[in-house]
This record gives structure tokens, C-alpha cells and sequence, in this order.
């Protein structure tokens, strides 16, 4: 089959996209890959065996993105786009990232009348409403989660399939919208064999940190993600453990309230903020590591959502500490590979720090079970049987 995958971002880097994409065309499909361009990317090229064509965008564009249920100049400005990769590509079937340029694929294809595929990455309309310039003017009364969220009904019932990341969000839509039950697929957000198989080690981050006791964080660093709370455990964390070290490896636009948190409580040589690294590097830092955390606020998009850190902790043996947001609670107490800490209660946060690094053999316990949950279960390998089982059966 000859699959169009429309992702209104630029590529890569995406690993969800690329992970579907890939097993796609190793299991014997073509895949062709629509994104956008933002600079001198080239038009088209294969990455992976992955067909990418490159559509022109920019700034305003991308902006218009949020206003796209508000107002149609982004649908109207990616349908034609969309039209003119259809036509190109001669595809079977397409494969819709997220529900912001949906109404513009579901527009281009009454032309062709292709089955779909629509891929919930995220709760997007309760995603939006935790975006910063949606709590203060214009954005606050221009764009509408609301709107978003009927908008997300409409696209999951015309859709022939519909496929997200975790248990918890596919029983949240069947609950919200009871007649899309047999159109729903699981396909979590997880980790390729090579990602704990084939690595090398970087030595200057074990060393730098082979006298710490790190608490790691991987990923986006926006406020919902929780770090607040761990920083201020880190008062009284200190003085029971004296080397410390909470390292951050990633970065959003709320650092600043990050970073002035850490000044304000002189904290400055227990952390260390990272910023974005390279995917290669993670193993690294994990390794340096001696508890992994997903501190997440509870909302209604982290309770239903996994974060593709966690796998990534796992993988490499790691104890976890997360938070009781109800995805990744449920999975880490399932599988006996970590603590749980009340969102936002810095006592509790910190009494967990202190339970693991008292028993180190219960660290080395919880990592072990981690790294088997993922070797025997839970790797991509064997998470994304069920996506190619829809589309070899999607013409059908």
C-alpha cells in the first residue's frame, strides 16, 4: 500500500512519525511523507526509506495554525498543499499527525475519497488550554479549546481508524464518543531495540557527574512538566544528601522561571540546566543517573498521555519517580519499576527521593523490572504490531 502520512511540522526530528513511518516500509509498504519547510530544507528526499516531500511555510503560517478552528486561512492555505501531494504521490490511504491540519486533509481528500487514518499523538484541545499565550491577550479570546475538542469529535468519526498513545486516552473517547469503539487502535509512544542496543557512551558526562547523586530529567521543561516541585525539594534534599545534583536535559520558553527559582533559593550548585542535547547523548546522562523522573502536573491531557522519557529511563535500567498523573502511575505500579508522588507536594516528592537512596537495592530492583518491561514488552518492535496489522487490513 502506498501510505501518505501528513504532518504539518517540519521533519525530522519526530519520533513517533519516523517510528510508524519506518516499520511501515519495512513491513512492505511505500510511505510518503508530507511536512513543511521553513528555510533550505531540501523538497524532496528519502530518509529511512521514508519519501519526505517538503512544502513551503513560514512564520505567519505557522501562527495561523492556532486560529485554524477560529478562523479557515490555514485550512484553505494547506488544502491545496495537501491536493497537490495526493495527486503527486498516487497513495491509497492517508495517514493524518494530530488534528490541526485534519479539517485540510479531510477537505483535499473529498477528491479523492481515500480511507484515513487519523493519529491522536496528544488530548490536543486540552493541550491547548495549558499553552502560555492562551492565558493572556489575544490568544486568550481568539483561540478556542472548545472548539478544538468539537472539532476533535467530528475528525474521529469521519475517520476509518483512529489510533493514539495510551489505554487510558482510547477509554477516555470511547467514553466521550461511544460509536468510534471499533475504530480505536493503541499505539504507545515507545522506544526502538537500537535506542538500549546500539549506543555509544560519551565519558565526559559520566565523569562529570560520577561524584552525584542525580535526579534526571529528560525532555520539554514547560511548567506543567513539573520541575518547580523538584527544585524546591532540593532545600531540604541537600542537607541529607550533600552531592545532589538534579540535571535537566532539555529547555522551553518558562526556563526563565526555572532558572530564577533556582537563584532565588541558591540552589545554583545542585542544578545543572542542560538545555536541548542531542538524542545520542541521552544514554549518557541516564547512565550518570541514579533515579529518572517525570514529575507531571495532573491534567486532563497527562493523565491519559505517556511520556516517551519514561520508556527511555526503563530501558536502561533505571529506577523511576513520577508523579500520580494516571497513565504513568498506572504503568510504573503495574510493573514494579518506581515510586509515585503526588503532583506538586514537595514532602511527598522529596520523602520518595529519600526512600531510594536509602535502599540501593531496591533502586537496582526497580530499574532491573524497568529493563524488563521494555526488552519483553513494551519495546517498539513489539508495540507497533498492531499498526501494521490495521493497514494490512485497512483496504479490506
Amino acid at each position: 500500500m502506498k501510505i501518505g502520512m501528513i504532518l504539518d511540522a517540519q521533519f525530522p526530528p519526530d519520533p513517533r512519525v519516523e517510528n510508524e513511518a519506518v516499520s511501515l516500509v519495512n513491513n512492505g509498504h511505500e510511505v510518503f511523507l508530507f511536512c513543511l519547510k521553513y528555510a533550505n530544507e531540501k523538497k524532496s528526499e528519502i530518509i529511512n526509506g521514508i519519501q519526505v516531500k517538503r512544502y513551503a511555510s513560514n512564520k505567519l503560517k505557522y501562527k495561523l495554525s492556532a486560529l485554524a478552528y477560529t478562523v479557515p486561512f490555514y485550512t484553505f492555505l494547506m488544502k491545496n498543499k495537501i491536493h497537490q501531494f495526493i495527486k503527486e504521490t498516487n497513495i491509497d490511504a492517508l495517514h493524518i499527525h494530530d488534528i490541526r491540519i485534519a479539517e485540510a486533509v479531510y477537505s483535499a481528500n473529498k477528491t479523492f475519497k481515500l480511507p484515513v487514518v487519523l493519529d491522536l499523538h496528544d488530548n490536543m484541545p486540552e493541550v491547548m488550554k495549558l499553552y502560555p499565550h492562551l492565558q493572556k491577550f489575544p490568544g486568550k479570546y481568539i483561540i478556542s479549546p472548545s472548539k478544538w475538542k468539537i472539532k476533535e469529535r467530528e475528525f474521529i468519526e469521519k475517520a476509518d481508524k483512529v489510533i493514539s498513545v495510551s489505554p487510558e486516552f482510547l477509554e477516555n473517547l470511547e467514553e466521550r464518543i461511544p460509536t468510534s469503539k471499533d475504530k480505536l487502535v493503541l499505539v504507545p509512544n515507545t522506544i526502538r531495540e537500537s535506542f538500549y542496543k546500539n549506543y555509544t557512551l560519551d565519558n565526559s558526562i559520566i565523569n562529570k557527574y560520577k561524584n552525584n547523586f542525580v535526579l534526571l530529567y529528560l525532555g520539554d521543561t514547560h511548567l506543567r512538566r513539573g520541575l518547580q516541585t523538584v527544585i524546591e525539594s532540593l532545600i531540604s534534599l541537600k542537607d541529607v544528601i550533600p552531592n545532589i545534583k538534579l540535571v535537566i536535559v532539555g529547555k522551553n520558553t518558562t526556563d526563565v522561571v526555572l532558572k530564577q527559582q533556582v537563584k532565588d533559593l541558591n540552589l545554583e550548585k545542585y542544578v545543572d540546566f542542560e538545555g536541548w542535547q542531542n538524542v545520542s547523548l541521552f544514554q549518557s546522562y541516564i547512565l550518570a543517573s541514579e533515579i529518572c523522573i517525570s514529575p507531571l502536573h495532573r491534567n486532563l491531557q497527562h493523565d491519559v498521555a505517556y511520556a516517551n522519557k519514561i520508556f527511555q529511563y526503563m530501558s536502561l535500567a533505571k529506577p523511576l519517580l513520577v508523579s500520580n498523573a494516571t497513565a504513568q502511575k498506572g504503568l510504573v505500579e503495574k510493573n514494579n519499576t518506581g515510586l509515585v508522588h503526588k503532583d506538586r507536594d514537595v514532602n511527598d516528592f522529596s520523602d520518595k527521593v529519600l526512600i531510594l537512596y536509602e535502599n540501593s537495592e531496591l533502586r537496582n530492583e526497580l530499574g532491573k523490572n524497568g529493563e524488563n518491561f521494555i526488552k519483553n514488552k513494551f519495546s517498539w518492535e513489539q508495540t507497533s504490531k498492531k499498526l501494521l496489522h490495521l493497514y494490512d487490513n485497512l483496504q479490506n
